[in-house]
């Protein structure tokens, strides 16, 4: 009876050992986030002050000429030039995106690039430049298509959006 015991706590050691290393992420798979992340935070840094010389063109470099942008209030629209038009009618100059700290998770997709998702707050400016704390809240999830070094989006999904 000792012995059976035994081999029950060795195998839910061992079982419990080999979840917490699956958790763990590997190396390919850390980097992969670490890339997305900074590819993330660029986009968004050119769509943050996308009322600047450049800025909204660097913003476009990140999307596929035929991204398909599905957006739970606005809509669907169907390639970058109309989705950039928007952002330059709807978004330029009035607000800026914040990632919601720890929320963004990325998974591989093999032969294709990855998928990231998370959330982001929305923080409207005031005259003067200054921005009203953050006031709306939604998720996202991003289709990136990796074709050699270069990275771009596909896919991307709004949704959810609401007060914090």
């Amino acid at each position: 009876m000792n012995s059976l015991r035994h081999r029950f706590i060795a195998c839910t050691l061992a079982g419990v050992a080999m979840a917490a290393h699956a958790a763990e992420p590997s190396p390919a798979e850390a980097d992969l986030s670490a890339t997305i992340a900074a590819l993330d935070a660029a986009a968004f840094e050119a769509f943050n002050h996308c009322e600047a010389a450049g800025q909204l063109d660097k913003y476009a470099s990140f999307f596929d000429p035929a991204v398909e942008f599905y957006h739970d209030l606005g809509g669907v629209t169907w390639t970058r030039d109309v989705m950039i038009a928007q952002t330059r009618a709807n978004v330029c100059g009035k607000f800026q995106r914040e990632l919601v700290p720890g929320t963004l998770k990325v998974w591989p997709i093999k032969g294709f690039g990855a998928l990231a998702r998370g959330e982001h707050r929305f923080c409207h400016y005031k005259p003067g430049g200054t921005t009203h704390p953050c006031e709306g809240r939604a998720e996202f999830t991003m289709l990136w298509r990796q074709q050699g070094n270069a990275w771009t989006i596909t896919r991307a999904f709004s949704y959810g959006h609401g007060s914090n």
